[in-house]
């Protein structure tokens, strides 16, 4: 089951709010939320309050619902920053011209799923099935070492050619 909070027009730029996000992507909702709350980073309140509003939808449709959600299982599956609308705006420039800039406005997706087993390395873990038939397939793929190709000749180096000295005269005139 996934758990999903929305914040919408958000005016950061969508590449900053994926440098925080990418902090926080596949760890645990109590590891994401303290990661957050001591980011430097201007967008980390807002990120932080959509965590926790994920994080209440869970807790609510476990309620609601009768779903079994453990919440200390609860990791972030996905965390996007989607571009939003552009604002243009103008600059005055020198001379009398304008100069046009854009506002970013970003829209940001918190997913929070359920861990089906914990192997304490953090990663998921599959299940039994995937696990006996993936095992059969990496044995077949085996192949016996491949041969390293000869080593090529370095080619042959040229000599120096001699310098022509000049016309050789003997010294008999002394």
């Amino acid at each position: 089951m996934e758990f999903t909070a929305k914040l919408n027009y958000v005016r950061v730029s969508p590449q900053k709010a994926r440098l925080v996000l990418d902090l926080i992507k596949g760890r645990r909702v109590e590891e994401a939320l303290d990661t957050l709350t001591f980011a430097k980073q201007g967008i980390a309140p807002a990120l932080h309050k959509l965590l926790r509003s994920a994080l209440e939808n869970a807790n609510y449709l476990s309620a609601e619902k009768n779903l079994d959600v453990d919440i200390d299982r609860l990791y972030v599956k996905r965390a996007i920053a989607n571009e939003g609308p552009r604002m243009k705006r103008i600059r005055p420039a020198p001379m009398g011209r304008a100069y046009r800039y854009q506002r970013r406005i970003s829209h940001l997706e918190v997913v929070l799923a359920e861990k089906t087993s914990g192997n304490g390395n953090g990663a998921l873990a599959t299940t039994v099935g995937e696990e006996k038939s993936a095992a059969p397939k990496k044995a077949a793929k085996k192949k016996a070492p491949a041969k390293k190709p000869a080593a090529k000749k370095s080619p042959a180096k040229k000599t120096a050619a001699k310098k022509f000295a000049g016309k050789k005269t003997s010294d008999k005139k002394k």
